[in-house]
């Protein structure tokens, strides 16, 4: 009889044993995917206002409320490379012509935040200081299109040829469960501003 009370108990903390570490993966699973819906969240939130704010702004190239001080909005990009671009705009809307330039740095990581691949993508309006308009964003590419559709190569070296663009970020949380970073993605594909089409 004694031999069975102790069977019987070995058998329970086994069983115990086992159902304990059932419900530990329950909670670390349910956890983990806890952090990754809110962590998918916080990422599409920064990729939507990445977006909003680049739309914005690109869609006003060439753009002017005095149109006569950019008369020929053909010449309003200066510069343009895949992850680099600057034009000319009215960015308040009292008529004066600003310089607007955005620059994706893949060189240099956010020390703010724990992922390591995420980087800024700034915005410089006239000679202020650049401005990070973005957090986690991991990677940041342009394509220019003439006005036949065809692909300008680079170094693009007159950017009045430029009629369209696409535009590809993607953007990662920037905190991690696990090290396991949300990653989304967005791709504009043919976006043209306006005053590019007064040719």
């Amino acid at each position: 009889m004694g031999t069975n009370v102790i069977l019987d108990i070995l058998g329970s903390i086994i069983i115990g044993g086992i159902l304990m570490l059932s419900l530990f993966r329950v909670h670390g699973s349910s956890t983990e995917d806890m952090y990754r819906g809110s962590s998918n969240l916080v990422a599409q939130t920064n990729l939507a206002t990445t977006v909003q704010i680049l739309e914005a702004d690109f869609r006003k190239i060439g753009y002017c409320s005095n149109w006569q001080k950019i008369p020929i909005p053909t010449k309003a990009i200066i510069y343009a490379d895949s992850s680099n671009i600057k034009y000319l705009t009215d960015v308040n809307s009292n008529g004066i012509v600003d310089t607007v330039r955005y620059y994706f740095d893949y060189n240099t990581d956010i020390p703010q935040t724990p992922n390591p691949r995420d980087r800024f993508l700034y915005r410089v309006v006239n000679s202020q200081a650049p401005v990070g308009v973005n957090l986690g964003v991991t990677h940041f590419k342009m394509y220019f299109f003439n006005a036949l559709g065809n692909a300008l190569t680079f170094p693009i070296t007159d950017p009045g040829e430029i009629y369209t663009m696409q535009i590809d970020i993607s953007v990662e949380d920037v905190a991690a469960y696990n090290e396991k970073y949300q990653t989304v993605f967005w791709r504009q594909i043919r976006m043209a501003a306006r005053n590019l089409f007064n040719r």
